[in-house]
């Protein structure tokens, strides 16, 4: 059971989890966040791909500022651990997840977006860590996910002094990975979800848990893990079924498309 500040719909095998709390900016209590981990955990068993969305002019203007109660510091540890949890079930699961982003996507609202796997902004777009101006650190995993996108200074900058992006200044710098006009962004996150959602899922595997690692690894440990994957993708049944019909012309090849912005 989800709280009704989530709304799951299912879209053939994509699934769109939309947040629901318009009137408060989709801003995210512990409830919404505890239901984003119950959905991640679960997801619906026909979906082959998440999108994630909200309701309004914005996709979240970050914690909740009712849910900052007085809490001892254990306490405090505790509340954002379960940030990380539920977000990592978002970047670590089983299933590509692609964010739509509109108007705000501040403080926890930018950890939130950058758990998913694909960013999708439409120029409506800003970003902002104001944590730094309310006494306050990210606590949301934003100290990890944001540098690997941004770096570490421009983090600090958007900290430091306040600093609002706007939707493009945040896709030069790495925030989306791609740009719509407004109202737009959904439907681009709907076809992108559509073409990962076809993927063999062995390959979804493959880019969701083997490539973030072999990132990381070191040149040696690397390769290895790539040459295991590769041998376990190329291995499964569904490759060589699409491998043939590839070769014999029953599949299409690539082709040039239009560039994005």
């Amino acid at each position: 059971m989800l709280p009704s500040s989530l709304r799951v719909e299912l879209n053939g095998n994509v699934a769109v989890l939309r947040l629901c709390r318009s009137a408060k900016r989709n801003a995210l209590d512990d409830d919404t966040v505890l239901g984003i981990e119950e959905f991640f955990s679960a997801p619906p068993e026909q979906a082959r791909a998440v999108v994630l969305d909200s309701e309004g002019d914005h996709f979240s203007a970050g914690l909740d500022l009712s849910e900052l109660t007085e809490r001892d510091v254990f306490a405090g540890l505790e509340h954002s651990m379960m940030w990380h949890r539920a977000f990592d079930r978002i970047e670590s699961g089983r299933l590509p997840v692609i964010a739509v982003l509109r108007g705000a996507v501040v403080g926890g609202g930018l950890e939130l977006a950058c758990a998913a796997h694909i960013r999708v902004a439409e120029d409506t777009t800003f970003y902002a860590l104001p944590e730094g101006q309310h006494g306050l650190f990210v606590g949301g995993g934003g100290s990890v996910r944001v540098p690997r996108l941004i770096g570490a200074h421009r983090m600090a900058d958007m900290m430091l002094t306040g600093r609002v992006l706007d939707a493009r200044e945040g896709h030069q710098a790495g925030l989306s990975h791609y740009l719509t006009g407004p109202g737009e962004g959904s439907a681009k996150a709907m076809g992108l979800a559509v073409r990962a959602a076809a993927n063999s899922p062995v390959t979804n595997f493959a880019v969701l848990q083997a490539l973030p690692r072999i990132a990381q690894a070191n040149p040696a440990e690397g390769y290895l893990l790539e040459s295991l994957m590769a041998a376990v993708a190329g291995g499964s049944s569904e490759a060589k079924e699409r491998m043939r019909a590839f070769l014999e012309g029953r599949a299409g090849k690539v082709q040039r498309q239009e560039s994005h912005p």
